[in-house]
């Protein structure tokens, strides 16, 4: 039984932790004579319990008359369950908090308090009815049962777990493993209530098939560990497996977890699930591949048909041999990376895939029908680490970063540029540790850090993040204020965020810096200057016949208006090594181009320029179209 079998107290749970401070500050509370202790009986040994451990003992109030005023033993009135406190963190009176830690285990000790040491204490965390005695001096029988280090797993103490034995590797259940466990129920005090040793529990984390609090506790626990979970009455919640303990206000749950499997919801929604089915050596998730590594799996692909057709096998269709692909290249279809990147080696996994992660975004096999949703049963043979660039020398390192800088060039062109942008940014942050030792180190270095901040600045353009662009150029126009081609990428930025004034700096410094750049700072001003023009033509169209109107007459803004794109291709590349002078051609990779989707910049339009007021009124109304009177 816990503290709240006394009269008429409340034990809300405190929001915020006691610290240190709190509790000398209630210590210094304490004066001489204040708190007395006789012991009745000694304990065993010389150990004592401290400062967040959980301490379960009986406890009997007398008047200093020797007349009971509460107990938690049955021969006394009470319900017969001990009261089950952690140290420092429950909530208690002060002679308990101070005399507690005195005792050992098995001891029987008599406190006699002073009023302001029990429940008369200032601003006492435990209260009590009216008619208990708590301005008189009283006697405290405490029996110590028992005390031992403990996890809190629920803030409000409702949940603490008591370590029998270790178990193995640090990896816990989580939503939605499969959980096998054998799980008996006692009450405090020791009573058999539930017993579940023989015929293990199998079950789903996550679905509420066991009480809550019994659940949070096992998502504490290693594979092979033996733990009590010690649940307040508020946690042990209905389910699906367990029948209802009632008439307990505490249950401890004696628990060994067998085994779980592990279970995976990869995207959060249930369409994409990776099931452990043979474990792995290692240890989850530190030796998993890392971004990069090199992989080699044996697979079987089998579409989730009625017959469920095996559309691919390795070890058939493959003579034998497995797949070997690196990781982050979009070699594989998406889906399947992203599970065999929690794999650990001999792993094998069952994966169900829905289409935009398997095939509907990816070469399709000939047998394999848009729209299907597919398994793959992987096996993570082995993997190699991707290269450390430690100890090598620096035109080793330079010949390695083209390499990856290479590979993001051939995502970019087949659109995939989250994955290319990825490339070119570990080659950046690997940059951060190579250190070039004269001058014409520097220069090589200097020339590929910038190339790769310009290509991840392209990348950003692809996506649509036109001021993430802007910033990854100024970081080469810091370190190289007259560098054209980032000037020209940072222009294309504004352009496409609509501020002509900064584009057109932007193309004009072009010119000034370096007259070859002239052509293609040229052409990017004419374009800027028509889509001025056709963003003025759009806005007196939309606008047309506007303040033509006799008054009472309603004229409609808007009106569906094309705007023919105009081409561009160099906004649209991305940085090779080449030659510095060339924008548009043989320094960036020619043909990667995608005007067609070129997102629509924003516009000020006729109206806008003439009442910009005006303007900023019906935009924060979120009006694109609208009725003027």
């Amino acid at each position: 039984m816990a503290e709240n079998d006394l009269p008429d107290q409340d034990f809300a749970p405190t929001k915020k932790k006691k610290s240190d401070d709190e509790s000398e500050k209630r210590r210094k509370k304490i004066t001489p004579g204040s708190l007395m202790k006789a012991i009745i009986r000694s304990g065993e040994g010389q150990e004592k319990p401290v400062e967040g451990d959980q301490v379960i003992f009986h406890c009997t109030t007398r008047t200093l008359d020797g007349i009971v005023v509460d107990s938690t033993r049955l021969e006394h009135g009470g319900k017969g369950n001990p009261i089950r406190n952690v140290l420092g963190k429950s909530k208690t009176i002060l002679g308990f908090l101070e005399g507690i830690p005195t005792m050992t285990k098995g001891e029987v000790a008599m406190f006699k308090m002073k009023p302001e040491i029990h429940y008369a204490e200032e601003d006492c965390p435990v209260t009590v009815s009216d008619d208990f005695p708590k301005n008189d001096e009283l006697h405290f029988e405490i029996e110590m049962l028992d005390f031992h280090k403990v996890k809190v797993v629920g803030e409000d103490l409702g949940v603490v777990k008591k370590i029998i034995s270790e178990g193995q590797g640090w990896e816990c259940p989580r939503e939605p493993y499969e959980v096998e466990a054998r799980i008996n129920a006692k009450t405090i005090d020791g009573k058999l209530v539930l017993s579940h040793s023989e015929d293990p529990y199998s079950f789903t984390f996550g679905r509420s098939e066991l009480p809550k609090g019994l659940e949070m506790g096992i998502g504490t626990m290693a594979r092979g560990e033996k733990a009590a979970i010690f649940l307040s009455k508020t946690y042990m919640t209905k389910s699906s497996l367990m029948p209802m303990i009632e008439d307990h206000e505490e249950i401890q749950f004696e628990v060994e977890l067998i085994h779980f499997i592990q279970v995976r919801d990869m995207l959060g929604d249930g369409r994409l699930i990776k099931r452990r089915i043979v474990d792995g050596r290692g240890e989850f998730p530190m030796d998993c591949p890392l971004h990069d590594s090199l992989l080699r799996v044996h697979y079987k692909g089998i579409l989730l048909n009625e017959e469920k057709t095996v559309f691919y096998d390795t070890r058939v269709d493959n003579y034998g041999q497995p797949l070997e692909f690196r990781s982050g290249e979009g070699l594989v279809p998406e889906g399947l990376e992203m599970c065999v990147r929690l794999m650990l080696p001999g792993e094998i996994s069952l994966v169900t895939c829905p289409p935009d992660y398997a095939y509907d975004k990816f070469t399709r096999p000939a047998t394999v029908p848009e729209g299907a949703h597919v398994q793959w049963e992987i096996e993570l043979l082995d993997f190699e680490m991707p290269k450390d660039w430690t100890g090598l020398s620096f035109q080793e390192i330079m010949d390695d970063a083209e390499h990856i800088k290479n590979t993001g060039n051939r995502l970019f062109k087949e659109g995939k540029y989250e994955l290319a942008k990825a490339k070119y940014e570990k080659v950046l942050r690997e940059y951060n540790h190579v250190n070039p030792q004269d001058d014409d180190e520097g220069k090589i270095f200097l020339n590929s850090r910038n190339s790769l901040h310009l290509n991840v600045a392209a990348c950003y353009q692809k996506m649509g993040e036109f001021r993430k662009s802007i910033e990854t150029c100024n970081k080469v126009l810091d370190a190289s204020p007259v560098h054209v081609k980032a000037l020209y990428r940072r222009g294309m930025a504004y352009m496409l965020v609509g501020d002509s004034d900064e584009a057109k700096k932007d193309f004009e410094m072009m010119i000034s810096i370096d007259k070859s750049s002239e052509p293609d700072a040229t052409a990017a001003l004419l374009k800027l200057k028509q889509k001025e023009q056709e963003a003025d033509k759009k806005a007196k169209r939309q606008f047309k016949g506007l303040f033509d109107r006799k008054p009472g007459e309603i004229a409609e803004v808007g009106g569906d208006v094309k705007d023919d794109k105009i081409p561009d291709k160099a906004e649209n590349e991305i940085e090779n090594s080449g030659s510095e002078k060339d924008i548009s051609k043989t320094d960036l990779d020619g043909g990667v181009t995608d005007s067609e989707h070129e997102p629509e910049p924003e516009r000020i339009g006729f109206l806008g320029r003439l009442w910009p007021s005006g303007r900023r009124i019906i935009a924060a109304l979120g009006l694109n179209r609208c009725s003027i009177l």
